[in-house]
């Protein structure tokens, strides 16, 4: 039966993974994947860093923990040269200081190498519609550690000075609490009954307000200023 003809690009994908065995396991389930497209597989930082500075991908799979440094270099590089890149961290770690390292970099998605291959491809599939893929144990972890932060009115800087506030506007405030959440750009179209281009609107314009490139990076910021109404996010996890 002959396949219908589309005009959709496929995503692409650069993996970063140093163990032989598990980057080979990663290229076979994304080449299995017909939407998806292969660009490259590495095994270190210095071959990452050098692909990013001439070409770029739809996805940036990563691993942290790489022989020549940390993950979280490509994470920040990638962020900063191909801000349209999704990034999603795949690893054993599940250490908090990782966690919060690599949002604050720049990834929006952080699942664990045991999930799976056909978990790992649906998470890139996620990613690239504008999901936020967690495993769940993360996703807890996440959760724990900012509910146990103190809510701030402005964030204090090294030089003693203050950066300054961010207004939210209400629909911007709930946009924000349901992406935290890792609802999808249609999920959060569909509880709020707007266009999905509506959404990406408004999510533009907060990343512009708080400095960020990046859906992980929105959610850290804006819990460091306090503005995620966590009661109501917690409620929702419920």
């Amino acid at each position: 039966m002959l396949q219908p003809v589309t005009d959709e690009k496929p995503i692409t994908v650069l993996v970063v993974e140093d163990d032989a065995v598990t980057r080979r396991a990663l290229s076979l389930a994304i080449e299995k994947e017909p939407s998806l497209k292969l660009l490259a597989a590495l095994d270190c930082v210095q071959s990452a860093l050098a692909w990013l500075e001439k070409q770029s991908a739809s996805i940036l799979l990563v691993d942290l923990g790489l022989p020549d440094g940390t993950g979280i270099d490509v994470i920040r590089y990638c962020a900063n040269r191909h801000p349209d890149s999704g990034i999603l961290v795949i690893t054993t770690s599940s250490d908090d200081d990782n966690i919060l390292a690599s949002i604050e970099a720049g990834a929006s998605g952080y699942v664990l190498k045991d999930a799976g291959q056909p978990d790992i491809v649906s998470s890139l599939l996620e990613l690239h519609k504008g999901g936020s893929p967690i495993s769940p144990t993360i996703a807890r972890k996440v959760l724990a550690k900012m509910r146990g932060k103190p809510v701030v009115e402005a964030v204090e800087v090294q030089s003693g000075s203050k950066l300054p506030e961010v207004y939210l506007t209400k629909r911007e405030a709930a946009i924000l609490d349901l992406i935290a959440r890792g609802d999808s750009y249609g999920e959060v179209a569909k509880q709020l009954s707007l266009s999905v281009g509506t959404v990406q609107t408004h999510i533009k314009n907060i990343y512009d307000k708080l400095s960020v490139h990046s859906r992980g990076e929105a959610v850290y910021e804006a819990n460091r200023r306090g503005l995620l109404q966590m009661d109501r996010l917690k409620a929702r996890q419920a």
